[in-house]
């Protein structure tokens, strides 16, 4: 029995092959933005709203084609999010100044999510203290230890950021919690700091620089009123559990 062999038929699948076009191209009706005025933010995709932020393509690789490259090497936006501009400015079709965009949403959209909380000028409980730091942390891929200066009222007049990097006592030393506390003539202080890998249990060190820090409050008369250990959407209070 003789065998034939078919040829591909390579102008078909020239033909069946879709060539590259840029989004102003698109029908109307398939455009990221066109889809935003028509039908809201709340209708497009997460790589659809990533793709009007980038705004422009690169040479055969169009907006959208970067937003999906992005959502493939960081596959959530929260992780996204925490990623260093320079990690962002390395995926294809982003580039610096697009990556610098993008960190700048990132931004302001964990402002947003705190912007309610910033009228409550008085901190009453550990509850309160977490409404407003668990935004602003999540995400964050480093260890970072901030001190929170109140007055009288237990109204926070300023935050500071002390270490970031591994919690130990080399890094958060009481000089470095307690030097502006004591040149703002602060009242108390809360101290908190995250754990990136969303597990809120306090560690030894964590303990073990708590006493280091209450100890030292109460030489200068500057009383620690709580640690916070914020982890995901979850924290935990070293007063709540009894450990100062």
């Amino acid at each position: 029995m003789i065998q034939t062999t078919q040829e591909p038929d390579t102008a078909r699948e020239h033909e069946e092959r879709p060539s590259y076009m840029p989004i102003n191209q698109w029908r109307e009706d398939e455009r990221p933005r066109e889809r935003l005025l028509r039908h809201g933010a709340a209708a497009l995709s997460d790589a659809e709203l990533l793709a009007i932020m980038i705004a422009k393509g690169t040479r055969g690789f169009s907006a959208l084609d970067a937003a999906r490259e992005l959502l493939t090497k960081f596959p959530t936006l929260a992780d996204m999010s925490a990623r260093d501009v320079s990690e962002i400015a390395k995926t294809k079709g982003i580039g610096q100044v697009k990556a610098i965009t993008l960190a700048a949403a990132f931004e302001l959209s964990r402002r947003i999510e705190s912007a309610p909380f910033q009228t409550k000028t008085v901190f009453r409980s550990p509850q309160d203290i977490a409404a407003y730091y668990i935004p602003r942390m999540r995400g964050k891929m480093k260890e970072s230890f901030h001190v929170m200066l109140l007055n009288t009222a237990n109204q926070i007049f300023r935050e500071v950021q002390v270490s970031e990097g591994s919690l130990n006592a080399s890094i958060v030393h009481p000089r470095e919690v307690f030097r502006l506390a004591i040149s703002e003539s602060a009242a108390s202080i809360v101290v908190l700091h995250n754990h990136p890998t969303g597990n809120t249990e306090p560690s030894r060190e964590d303990i073990a620089i708590t006493k280091q820090l209450a100890d030292a409050g109460n030489v200068v008369g500057i009383k620690l009123l709580d640690h916070l250990i914020i982890a995901g959407d979850t924290f935990t209070s070293f007063v709540e559990r009894g450990l100062m």
